[in-house]
């Protein structure tokens, strides 16, 4: 057959990552032809990396690497396509500039926990053995030059092959051939020299195997090299082309509320890291209990709303409940601002502050285990009110009781939430914005996000703070109507009293002054649609 200009597929990978179980696959396409790492001469030649193959490869292949680029990765042949396996760590600094404009490429990663297990088999392994800071940086390069790379996880090849060759083919332009799943056991021509030093577990493979039920052991020498990879394995796992046969949930990726804050910075700890690295230790008080306080805060026009009365409540909450070695109120104050102007949210955002009371020495309830200092969270996110404060929402009574001061004190904003999760589950099924929440003795408390009150004859009432969080926006509005001359009941409160109000509405950082169009009653579940509708405030 005549020789022709070929087009060229690059795959990029770290060892162990299955890829030449891939270069395998595509061999078995009637329009491929394939090279096993072309550039790897060069780099034993250039780095002087030792392998016990050494000088056989470099006094039987070409080691210049413009030669190889030139000549025989980009040299004409005799099919359609060219497949290059390459490892990311064999890209050599001054090798000619079409390796990566040129042809097509393919990234082949793995979670090094797969991958260190058996790494020392040849040779010890490494951070630059390794090569994933290599395999990052091959795919930013090609980002900034419009060629963004396919990735594919080995785990996917392993869990369904022809649903990940598929796709593969795919996003190459190619036509998938059902021949890529299988191959003959054994040594093959297009394999390098270093094949039998490599090679043996391949060789006794016919197509891609299923990945182990239960992992090999973790050599915890290797403990270190572990925790420097796979944050390289994680960024590139995040860009993996998600294909709904290969998750292991049928979820589609949701759609955000606020797309602009899919890039958010938060602070965890003592930095600031970007929203998917936003994560606390498994052995935080947080993850271990919900032992926890927090705050809502606003920001609007550059300041924080009531920001010394939410910094008050937040440091009372972390006493009460006895936390120790908690940041000063300066250094939350800094880890806000600082966090606010990495991100220019001066206006229109709401931050969730959080303080947990840190992370354990050993998973168990006893704060005794506390032993690294309280985590402080900033997370600010563009958002707008999140009620209907114009034309109002509507309001159910749950069932499920306020929290009483007997069992936990309603005046510490800690994170034990479920309380308040249990009733806006209520809500959610009757398909209303939040649910009214009762003390133990049938009078209203709040709602299970929010302070309430109702306007009767010219008097404002809202209930004691006895059984609800007495909140800032709350005490803001109260401070109002004294200064406007109004009469202000705070009192027990009957739910038919807000029934019979003229006018309700509920008050909240997140929320800020939202009015109630109507109140629902579940003590008559099985009253008609109707009349529901007919029960209006």
């Amino acid at each position: 057959m005549a020789e022709q200009e070929i087009e060229v597929i690059h795959s990029w990978s770290a060892p162990r990552s299955l890829s030449t179980s891939l270069m395998y696959s595509f061999a078995q396409r009637d329009n491929m032809e394939v090279l096993d790492e072309p550039l790897y001469p060069a780099f034993l030649r250039v780095t002087g990396f030792d392998r016990p193959y050494r000088e056989e490869i470099l006094s039987k292949i070409e080691s210049d690497g413009n030669k190889v680029v030139n000549e025989v990765i980009f040299g004409p042949g005799g099919k359609k396509y060219r497949y290059c396996k390459h490892m990311a760590k064999q890209r050599l600094p001054g090798l000619p500039d079409d390796l990566m404009k040129k042809g097509k490429h393919i990234l082949l990663i793995r979670n090094p926990l797969d991958i260190l297990p058996s790494f020392d088999k040849v040779v010890p392994p490494s951070f630059k053995e390794l090569g994933l800071a290599d395999l990052v940086t091959i795919y930013s390069e090609l980002c900034e030059l419009g060629k963004s790379p396919v990735i594919v996880d080995a785990a996917d090849l392993q869990q369904d092959p022809e649903a990940t060759l598929r796709s593969l083919c795919e996003d190459l332009d190619i036509p998938f051939q059902a021949t890529m799943l299988r191959w003959e056991a054994g040594p093959k021509p297009i394999d390098g020299l270093w094949a039998k030093w490599w090679y043996e577990s391949v060789h006794k493979s016919t197509g891609f195997t299923s990945a182990r039920e239960y992992p090999m052991p973790f050599p915890m020498s290797l403990y270190d090299l572990l925790e420097q990879s796979l944050p390289f394995y994680n960024m590139l796992r995040r860009n993996v082309r998600k294909t709904s046969s290969l998750l292991k949930s049928p979820l589609p990726e949701p759609d955000l509320p606020v797309p602009a804050n899919k890039n958010l910075l938060a602070w965890v700890g003592d930095e600031i890291v970007p929203r998917d690295d936003a994560k606390v230790s498994v052995f935080d008080s947080i993850v271990q209990g919900g032992d926890g306080v927090w705050e809502g805060l606003r920001v609007y026009n550059g300041k924080v709303f009531k920001l010394e009365e939410h910094l008050d409540r937040l440091f009372d909450s972390a006493k009460a409940l006895a936390f120790n070695n908690i940041p000063t109120r300066e250094e939350v104050k800094q880890a806000i601002f600082r966090t606010l102007i990495r991100n220019g949210m001066l206006d229109n955002a709401h931050i969730r502050l959080t303080l947990t009371r840190g992370k354990k020495v050993t998973s168990g309830m006893s704060p005794a285990f506390n032993l690294y200092g309280c985590t402080l969270i900033v997370l600010p996110e563009w958002k707008p009110p999140v009620y209907d404060n114009t034309h109002g929402v509507n309001l159910v009574t749950a069932t499920t009781r306020r929290n009483s001061p007997n069992n936990l004190d309603s005046k510490i904003h800690h994170n034990n939430l479920l309380n308040n999760i249990l009733a806006k589950i209520e809500g959610n099924n009757a398909n209303t914005a939040d649910a009214i929440m009762l003390d133990k003795d049938g009078y209203v408390s709040e709602t299970n996000a929010t302070n309430i009150f109702l306007v009767k004859k010219g008097r404002v009432l809202t209930p004691h703070a006895d059984y609800c969080l007495p909140g800032i926006t709350r005490a803001t509005v109260m401070e109002l109507v004294v200064k406007e001359n109004l009469v202000l009941e705070e009192r027990r409160i009957s739910l038919s009293e807000f029934h019979t109000a003229d006018e309700v509405w509920t008050t909240g950082t997140m929320g800020e002054i939202t009015p109630a169009s109507s109140l629902l009653e579940l003590l008559f579940p099985f009253c008609t649609e109707t009349a529901k509708e007919d029960y209006l405030l």
